[in-house]
C-alpha cells in the first residue's frame, strides 16, 4: 500500500478519507526509462471534460451532478504530454464514475489501465462500493506536470488535488463525512503511464501522499 489507507467501513468515516482514490497498492518507482527526463510545462487555461487525443474509441464517461471534479490549468504546449493529460484525467474520471455508478467492471475503467493497473484500480473502488460508500461535492484537479521517457511510449504524469469541498456518504444511513480533523485536504498524485497499441496512455499503476502541494 503506498500512502494512505482507503475507508474499509462506514464506521471509518471519521478516521481516514475515503477521496484519495490513487492512494494505495500503486508502484512508488517510475519506469526506467523515465528517470532524469524533463517534467511538463503548463499554461493557465482550463481542460475540457472529454478527452482530445486521437486514435481510439473512447468510452463515454458520465459523472453525477452530486460529484465535481474541476481540471484546471490542464494544459502543455507539448502534444505528447498534451495527450498523457488528456488520458491522466479520464483514468480519475473514470475511477470516480465507478464509484458512483457502484460499477468495478465499468467499460472505461478497463479501457484507461492495463491489466496489472485495472486490478489495482479495482481494488480501490471496491472499498468503497463493497461498504456502501459514494463520493459528493466538489474536487479541484490541479498542478499537473508530465516527465516523459526517453522511449516515448512511457510517461508519469503528477497533480494535486484539495478535498476541503468533497465528502464520503454512506448509502443505507445517509451519512456525510470529509476527511478527520487535522489531516491535510490536499493530496499529491503520480500516475506511471503507457502507450498501447491504439495511441491510449494506460495507467499501470498509482500512487499518491498527503502535503506536497501549493495553491
Amino acid at each position: 500500500m503506498a500512502r494512505r489507507a482507503f475507508i474499509t467501513s462506514a464506521a471509518a468515516l471519521t478516521a481516514a478519507t475515503a477521496l484519495l482514490l490513487t492512494g494505495c497498492g500503486g508502484d512508488d518507482s517510475a519506469p526506467d526509462d523515465i528517470k532524469g527526463a524533463d517534467a511538463g510545462s503548463k499554461s493557465p487555461s482550463a481542460s475540457a471534460p472529454a478527452p482530445t487525443a486521437p486514435g481510439a474509441d473512447r468510452p463515454e464517461i458520465t459523472l453525477p451532478s452530486s460529484f465535481r471534479l474541476t481540471f484546471r490549468d490542464w494544459k502543455s504546449d507539448d502534444p505528447t504530454k498534451q495527450a498523457v493529460l488528456d488520458d491522466g484525467r479520464e483514468e480519475l474520471r473514470s475511477g470516480y464514475a465507478a464509484i458512483t455508478a457502484n460499477d468495478p467492471e465499468s467499460e472505461a475503467l478497463a479501457f484507461y489501465h492495463t491489466e496489472s493497473g485495472l486490478s489495482q484500480a479495482q481494488q480501490r473502488i471496491r472499498s468503497y462500493t463493497d461498504k456502501d460508500l459514494t463520493v459528493i461535492g466538489d474536487l479541484p484537479v490541479f498542478d499537473p506536470e508530465v516527465t516523459l521517457g526517453t522511449g516515448g511510449n512511457n510517461a508519469v504524469p503528477t497533480y494535486c488535488t484539495d478535498e476541503s469541498e468533497a465528502s464520503s456518504k454512506d448509502l443505507k444511513t445517509g451519512e456525510v463525512a470529509g476527511n478527520p480533523p487535522g489531516m491535510a485536504p490536499e493530496a499529491f498524485s503520480s500516475l506511471s503511464m503507457t502507450k498501447n497499441k491504439q495511441s491510449v496512455w494506460q495507467t499501470v499503476s498509482a500512487r499518491s501522499e498527503r502535503g506536497g502541494c501549493q495553491r
